[in-house]
């Protein structure tokens, strides 16, 4: 047959072994399931034959035996299955095999009715997730209040929101967690919030401050809440230092840290926690012994300062000790450097979390070696036959917490209307008030605002006219234009060299409104008042800007009375100042302009001051003031007026005595006329008395001649 085929014997041969080869590899399956099956039967045979009798020896062995026959049925089940598919697969034989089965599937399944679903039942988290508006659905439909399962219904809701309070909580948003925490049943849920609090706290180290503070104002308001939180930190420090579970280590003692700061605990508790971890030093103890003290040394040191020394003698010795590693030697020493500057940067509580007074902390004095009990059934949910009762003590306790008043939610409808009335009253009496009531910033952020707009503006112009056009744009209130005047003085003031940008700026202002003038004038007094405080560079910007203002008549020379050359009246500062200032106007007017300006008689009387001519000792000072700085032709009249200073002072002299005389002559006449009547007056005394001693002698004479 192969050679009628083909023509060829090879030919015929080359496809009878292509032929013959697709026959070999659908054979080969068939002999291993036949042959090979047969030999591993007779094996499995040989063996299940041997360990019969065993089985049979035990009812356990038959049992064994039972279900082990079973598993044999169900695998020669499965193989024959895959046998007839193999056979049959391909075809009509395939299509009708699938429509068999299903037959026999719909044949079996045919009269069972379907299951209903039953709900899952509760198990320790709760059961399956119930969406927040369904739950509050099904709690509105439960007739039963205080039943089992509307009790279930409202642990989950309060583990719900504990759990999400105590989550979303910070630093900026804790003062608005609390109230939303308090509102909750924080009696029922005491073992919830420690539970989150240790779990969030665990999870997120960093923010244990912020833990802290939460449990440190529950604690004032539940005491028996931050004790069982104190309880279970801990246990869970003593369970986690028998395991050496170094991460939950430090995360308890950083939380009881924090805690001993906020003063929920006792400092005492530090100084045990110290000495159990370093009694035996290692590499994780003593590094767990840094970070505590890390976190709470500032307030051990305020507390007990002396046993926060021996803690500090504990880890010196550690230290010279030399047994640990280089590493954790070295944070021992960085620990001391932080002592040393005063616990920089973990000085206590932080202030935005200072939120419990001194007098309202409730410290709790718990020690390592008590025997502690951490509540475990606390977290899980327990019927209450006096639910309700609880629930109405608890809103007592809310309402005196968050201040809440119960007279709100019963009132008549008269009364309502009243209080609207009034509270419409109230009001408009608040918004009248309140427009008449001006607010004044008495911490001058305005006027700080204001100055920073004029220095930026300043400093970012590209020449004068274009900062002069930006600063005249700047909405000022009525009193402000004085910070334009001063803002340029102290830009000026504060450059390495004088810049002409400065005063050509001020000029500008000065030209376009003459108050900027009058307000330049006011700062020339101050800075001059005040020319001893500042530095030689800064007094010499300072004099070049106003010589700039009076070489270009942008300020009044009246302003040049302030000054006083004199030498009681001058400092170092003042002449240096007055020095720079008349040299730059003597090189912005040249020496014969300004000479003129100041002999002028209609400004003498301001001018005193600079160019005194009251006594020959201020005239000579500021003869040789100005001559020492080069401007010695600005003394020519002062140098005049010194010469005919000695006959000014003798013709002043000679009017006085002139005027002293003629006073003197007034006074010798009625002087010479009160003598005449005391001389006449002493004449008829003296004749009297002659005439009465010439009639006492006349008599003894007439006697003698009698005799």
């Amino acid at each position: 047959m192969a050679r009628s085929r083909s023509g060829s014997p090879s030919a015929s041969s080359s496809d009878s072994d292509r032929r013959r080869k697709p026959s070999r590899r659908r054979e080969s399956p068939a002999k291993g399931d036949g042959e090979d099956g047969r030999d591993r039967g007779d094996v499995g045979g040989e063996k299940r034959g041997k360990s019969a009798a065993d089985r049979e020896s035990s009812p356990s062995g038959r049992e064994e035996g039972k279900k082990g026959g079973r598993d044999r049925g169900r695998d020669a089940r499965s193989k024959g299955g895959r046998g007839d598919s193999r056979d049959k697969g391909g075809g009509a034989n395939s299509a009708d095999w699938r429509s068999g089965r299903r037959d026999l599937r719909d044949a079996v399944g045919g009269d069972r009715q379907p299951e209903t679903r039953k709900p899952l039942a509760a198990g320790k988290a709760g059961g399956a997730y119930v969406p927040p508006f369904k739950l509050a659905q099904m709690m509105a439909e439960q007739a039963d209040k205080t039943g089992a399962e509307y009790q279930r219904m409202t642990w989950d809701a309060l583990k719900k929101s504990i759990n999400g309070l105590v989550n979303k909580v910070n630093a900026s948003n804790v003062k608005h967690i609390l109230p939303e925490l308090f509102s909750e049943n924080m009696i029922r849920g005491r073992g919830l919030f420690a539970r989150s609090v240790m779990k969030s706290q665990m999870a997120s180290p960093h923010f244990s401050s912020v833990f802290a503070a939460l449990v440190a104002v529950v604690n004032t308001k539940f005491p028996e809440l931050g004790e069982l939180v104190l309880k279970r930190i801990i246990l869970q420090f003593r369970r986690a230092f028998k395991r050496n579970d170094k991460p939950v280590c430090v995360a308890a003692t950083k939380f009881l840290a924090h805690l001993i700061n906020q003063q929920v605990v006792h400092e005492l508790i530090a100084l045990e926690l110290l000495t159990v971890l370093l009694s035996t030093p290692t590499n994780d103890s003593v590094e767990v012994g840094i970070e505590f003290v890390k976190e709470c040394g500032y307030t051990l040191h305020e507390l007990t300062p002396q046993g926060l020394h021996g803690i500090f003698e504990r880890f010196r010795g550690i230290l010279h000790e030399g047994e640990i590693d280089k590493r954790v030697q070295f944070m021992i020493e960085n620990l001391f450097a932080i002592r040393k500057a005063g616990f920089e940067g973990k000085k206590g509580v932080p202030s935005e979390l200072d939120l419990v007074e001194e007098e309202d902390q409730i410290v709790h004095e718990l020690s390592l070696d008590d025997e502690l009990q951490a509540e475990a059934t606390l977290d899980i949910f327990k019927v209450d036959p006096e639910y309700e009762e609880s629930e109405r003590k608890y809103a007592e306790i809310k309402k005196e917490i968050l201040g809440e008043s119960s007279s709100d939610e019963d009132g008549d409808d008269d009364s309502g209307s009243d209080s609207e009335e009034e509270s419409e009253d109230e009001a408009q009496a608040v918004a009248t008030q309140a427009k008449k009531q001006t607010i004044q910033d008495q911490t001058e952020t305005n006027l700080v605002n204001l100055r920073r707009t004029i220095y930026l503006t300043i400093m970012s112009s590209l020449d004068f006219e274009e900062a002069g056009h930006k600063l005249m744009k700047i909405h000022l209130q009525p009193g402000q234009e004085v910070e334009i005047c001063t803002m340029l003085t102290e830009c000026c003031s504060q450059e390495r060299t004088y810049l002409r940008y400065y005063g050509l700026l001020a000029q500008r202002f000065c030209f376009i409104d003459k108050m900027y003038a009058q307000l330049f004038d006011e700062v020339f007094m101050k800075q001059y008042s005040t020319i001893h405080r500042l530095e030689t560079n800064k007094l010499r910007n300072v004099a070049k800007f106003f010589a700039h203002l009076l070489a270009t008549d942008g300020v009044s020379w009246t302003c040049l009375a302030y000054l006083q050359l004199t030498e009681e009246a001058t400092t170092s500062s003042s002449r240096i100042f007055i020095k720079i200032l008349f040299q730059e106007l003597s090189e912005a007017l040249g020496l014969r302009k300004l000479n003129v300006r100041l002999i002028d008689a209609s400004m003498a009387e301001y001018f005193q001051g600079i160019m005194p001519r009251d006594t020959p000792k201020n005239v000579r000072f500021a003869i040789n003031f100005f001559t020492s700085i080069g401007l010695g032709g600005l003394t020519d009249d002062l140098r005049e007026h010194l010469k005919n200073m000695p006959k000014m002072i003798a013709s002043a002299k000679a009017a006085a005595e002139s005027d002293s005389d003629s006073d003197s002559d007034s006074d010798s006449s009625s002087s010479s006329s009160s003598s005449s009547s005391s001389s006449s007056s002493d004449s008829d005394s003296s004749s009297s008395s002659s005439s009465s001693s010439s009639s006492s002698d006349s008599k003894p004479k007439k006697k003698k001649r009698r005799k």
